[in-house]
């Protein structure tokens, strides 16, 4: 079965006038329709690099892109939707015009596309907000939001860029098992990006591991959790702490 996306050997150095930095050495990894993913590794190592390159907002210098067996292009980019750290929602407009924002980017609202709206908006508590402007609702509830406009668009592919990392503990808590369950039970395949280790264990089916600047894959670890299990559900597993402590002896080797 061909992987969903595959990234092949890639490299990619920033240029600028005070000289080159490279970002990404010989990244190689591939992700398969359904799965969940996350991607850990210290900060500024280029993990939002990495997706850049998913998405093809960035091209490689050496290596490949593929996605559904295609070069990641213009062609194909619009199957990818891209979750970032902030939502983005616009305040002079509801909360249901700000959902329907991507499919009027696209020209793609239709009677059937408004209904699946509706349809979102109650299935995820959001519907008696409707008509509210974004400043009224709480952060959660603005990120459950961002998703709804993603998914409105059908990406066979999510990008999620530390979508939780503006929100207080508890909140992050609660929105991680809303938007993990979620993506489950849409069956979406998923890549996320996150300094939370708690997060990409209690989220993904195998967490990559980045080393330092210039990031490398270091490992790849395969997690293996009970079916049917929320991620707030998997944290209070024996599994979840061993999957936790070997993702931090990864990170700080160094450390007792």
């Amino acid at each position: 079965m061909e992987p969903l996306i595959l990234c092949s050997h890639v490299n990619y150095t920033y240029h600028t006038l005070q000289g080159e930095t490279p970002a990404l050495c010989d990244i190689h990894f591939h992700v398969n329709e359904g799965e969940f993913v996350s991607i850990v590794g210290p900060s500024g190592c280029g993990k939002s690099t990495l997706l850049s390159l998913l998405c093809g907002l960035l091209s490689p210098e050496s290596g490949t892109v593929k996605f559904k067996g295609e070069i990641v292009s213009d062609k194909n980019r619009c199957q990818i939707g891209y979750m970032l750290q902030h939502d983005h929602l616009f305040e002079w407009r509801s909360v249901r015009k700000n959902i329907l924002l991507g499919l009027e980017i696209q020209k793609k609202l239709s009677e059937e596309s408004l209904l699946e709206a509706e349809h979102l908006l109650k299935l995820y508590g959001l519907y008696p907000f409707k008509d509210a402007k974004p400043s009224q609702l709480s952060g959660g509830m603005r990120q459950r939001a961002a998703l709804i406009r993603t998914l409105l668009l059908h990406p066979d592919l999510l990008l999620l860029d530390e979508p939780f990392s503006a929100l207080d503990y508890q909140t992050r808590l609660k929105v991680c098992d809303d938007i993990g369950s979620i993506i489950r039970k849409t069956k979406k395949t998923a890549i996320l990006v996150t300094h939370d280790l708690s997060e990409a264990v209690s989220l993904g089916d195998r967490i990559i591991v980045l080393t330092p600047l210039p990031a490398c894959i270091k490992k790849i670890i395969a997690t293996d959790f009970p079916k049917d299990l929320s991620p707030l559900e998997r944290r209070n597993t024996n599994e979840f702490k061993e999957y936790f402590n070997q993702i931090w002896k990864e990170l700080n080797p160094y450390e007792p």
